[in-house]
């Protein structure tokens, strides 16, 4: 199973994806702007997507993948369909218990989420109404991932990574249907959420009947193999979404500011989250399977050597995407978002938070790609133990900066909370043995380093170039411009991988 072409696989499902969701999220911006009804609509698809993220992406799929691939390694497919089986009873069982009593309680559920929203704010029921609607996205996406997790198992990531594309496509259909609808454009997107899930799960459905790894629904039973699933969930569940948790933890903050806030966070996180699902999710992703089979095989070395060649291929890509967001983010802001409702003070305070959540970036990605260094070896205790250090950090962080900095002191904590987070793993991993920087790791990083610092002098210079061209133009210059002075700065100091270099080559036409 090749890391980087499956890297690559992932993350061109993911890009794919990220720009639909920069086109939905670009007219939600117009429809929506940054006020009462974005907030109130932020508050319930954040609802769904943390538990989505925590669950779905993070500690069930954590704690899944590497027990199912070792159930591969050691007794074949047969095998890995049957405890998939018990694992998806077991499941549905729980999350449809969980989508009831979150039914049943939700204004209290959007009250802790939403803890500044005032009995007489316009934002708490129109919050707790859309919630109703998108909630049970959880149980229909969670499922889906587990079908997801086990076409990875068998090295087929292309399904998984293409069904978020299908969330994308429903909502943007959702708002170009809004004005022929009897409901407001916040109500149609909230039921384009609920039906993205149905649409996901049949996608996932057939990809895994046609892989022929498709689960046999049968009664949850509590048998040793569960039992050792659930002692891993429930600690992963902290542990592997340790960044969902900080931006629940930062929407409750935010609710407590003027309205606005929490759509400003959303927008920024948007836009860092292009990077970071297509880099960190991706290697991420590519990594835990590969790393599972190697540590069942007892292949300490080759698993090091693993690690470090995703930590390479990782940081290639994010050192030039965190510095492009810091260096351009406003007129990244105004090009993408800035029309309809979304006025230029909303572009400006957005701009401040992307830059802001920016700092963070390289972090957030190295926590996808240590995590499953830890997973793979079926420890999801040290990951959550790391993880409570930085929710408390966050917390007090938020309390230093929000008087001063408002939402963009509730980004700047996240960032430096995510970069504590990080430390620790990596400090941890390298006591246990399993993280070894090699010298091609701090060459590559050096080569990388100087590479984004030429492609930063050329966006510093392009943007005082362009400062009075029309928005969308001036982006597409420097987004360019950009691009072209890292690619070929890269090369030149030979930056990129060998395996990169090899899989572009055997892509590029003739």
């Amino acid at each position: 199973m090749n890391l980087v072409r499956a890297a690559a696989v992932v993350g061109s499902n993911t890009m794919l994806s990220r720009v639909l969701g920069f086109v939905r999220d670009v007219a939600m911006a117009n429809v929506l702007g940054a006020g009462v009804v974005s907030d109130a609509f932020f508050v319930a698809f954040k609802l769904a997507n943390f538990l989505r993220r925590l669950f779905a992406e993070g500690a069930f799929n954590a704690a899944f993948v590497p027990m199912v691939s070792r159930a591969l390694e050691t007794n074949g497919p047969a095998d890995a369909r049957r405890f998939a089986g018990e694992a998806l009873a077991g499941l549905a069982l729980v999350l449809v218990l969980v989508v009831i009593a979150a039914e049943l309680f939700m204004p209290e559920l959007v009250g802790v989420l939403a803890g500044g929203y005032g009995p007489d704010d316009p934002r708490l029921p129109l919050a707790v109404e859309l919630s109703h609607i998108t909630f049970p996205y959880i149980l229909l996406i969670s499922l889906a991932a587990l079908l997801g997790g086990m076409l990875n198992a068998v090295g087929r990531f292309g399904a998984a990574a293409f069904a978020p594309v299908l969330l994308n496509l429903v909502l943007i259909a959702a708002l170009l249907a809004s004005p022929w609808l009897p409901v407001g454009p916040a109500h149609a997107l909230a039921w384009g959420v609920a039906i993205a899930g149905v649409a996901q799960l049949a996608f996932l459905t057939r990809a895994a009947a046609r892989a022929e790894m498709l689960p046999t629904l049968t009664r949850p039973r509590w048998n040793p193999r569960i039992r050792r699933l659930a002692l891993l969930v429930l600690p992963g569940a902290l542990g592997a979404g340790v960044a969902q948790v900080n931006m629940l933890v930062d929407l409750w903050f935010a609710s407590h500011l003027p309205p606005g806030a929490q759509s400003y966070l959303f927008y920024a996180d948007r836009l860092n989250q292009l990077p970071l699902g297509v880099v960190g999710i991706a290697v991420g992703t590519a990594l835990l399977p590969v790393l599972s089979r190697e540590v069942a095989a007892g292949d300490a070395l080759q698993a090091r050597g693993t690690l470090n060649r995703a930590i390479r291929l990782a940081l290639l890509l994010t050192l030039p995407a965190t510095a492009a967001l810091v260096l351009i983010a406003q007129p990244i802001v105004v090009g993408l978002f800035e029309r309809g409702a979304f006025d230029a003070a909303a572009s400006r305070a957005t701009a401040a938070t992307v830059q802001a959540f920016a700092v963070g970036l390289p972090a957030y990605v190295l926590v996808k790609v240590m995590a499953p260094a830890f997973f793979a070896r079926e420890d999801t205790r040290t990951p959550v133990l790391v993880a409570a250090v930085a929710l408390v950090a966050n917390i007090a962080l938020i309390l230093v900066f929000i008087d001063a900095l408002a939402h963009v002191g509730i980004a700047l904590a996240t960032a430096l909370a995510n970069w504590l987070n990080v430390v620790l793993l990596a400090v941890l991993l390298a006591r246990a043995g399993w993280f070894r920087p090699d010298r091609a790791l701090a060459a590559h990083l050096a080569r990388a380093l100087a590479a984004t610092l030429v492609m930063a002098a050329v966006l510093v210079g392009v943007d005082r170039l362009a400062m009075d061209w029309p928005a969308l133009v001036r982006l597409g210059a420097l987004v360019g411009a950009g691009g072209a002075a890292f690619a070929v700065a890269a090369l030149a100091f030979g930056a990129v991988p060998g395996e990169l270099r090899r899989l572009v080559a055997r892509r590029a036409p003739g």
